[in-house]
């Protein structure tokens, strides 16, 4: 059975990400490898499934590493929610396929909308229970309701498999309940 995970913020050969979000690595190189080998230890199979919700790497003059070459040593079939960093280089790193937005369905019934940005307090089909994974925010905006950040900041520099985010999220719409 292929397993589904959902990460966000890589920022692959971006060295100033690390100063800006305090991650705990002295280096891009030692950030790369720390995820990378993070990414494969949860994603077993080449079958299973990755969305990735944006800002997988940074092309700039300060790239220090390729992050083609990286991203190739990573599992699974990945599929891209293009984020405010993703250029036209990043489509060319061999994803399933890549897109602005995405509605996973199957996974829950009312399904889960994908993308780069917090959509809230609305997103696609909100108003009929459907769950909303975004990135962007770096750890830096709250979960509510239905929605919060899958970003690496928030996961220990991890994918995060479905049936974490469905613990996670029936942890938050219990408190929503409870205080209505």
């Amino acid at each position: 059975m292929n397993n589904t995970f959902f990460t966000a913020d890589l920022h692959l050969g971006h060295t100033a990400i690390i100063k800006r979000c305090q991650r705990p690595f002295s280096s891009v190189e030692e950030m790369e490898e720390a995820m990378v080998s993070n990414w494969n230890r949860v994603v077993t199979s080449n079958n299973d499934i990755v969305y990735v919700l944006g800002d997988v790497a940074l092309y700039s003059t300060a790239v220090e590493t390729d992050p083609i070459k990286v991203f190739g040593r990573l599992r699974g079939r990945k599929c891209l929610i293009v984020g405010n960093h993703d250029c036209a280089k990043t489509f060319l790193f061999g994803w399933e396929w890549v897109k602005r937005t995405h509605f996973v369905k199957g996974l829950i019934h009312e399904g889960i909308w994908l993308s780069h940005f917090p959509s809230r307090p609305h997103w696609l089909r909100s108003v009929l229970g459907s769950w909303h994974l975004f990135g962007h925010r770096h750890g830096n905006l709250s979960p509510k309701g239905a929605s919060f950040d899958i970003g690496v900041d928030c996961w220990d520099f991890t994918p995060v498999e479905f049936e974490v985010v469905r613990e996670k999220m029936e942890n938050l719409l219990f408190k929503v309940k409870k205080l209505s």
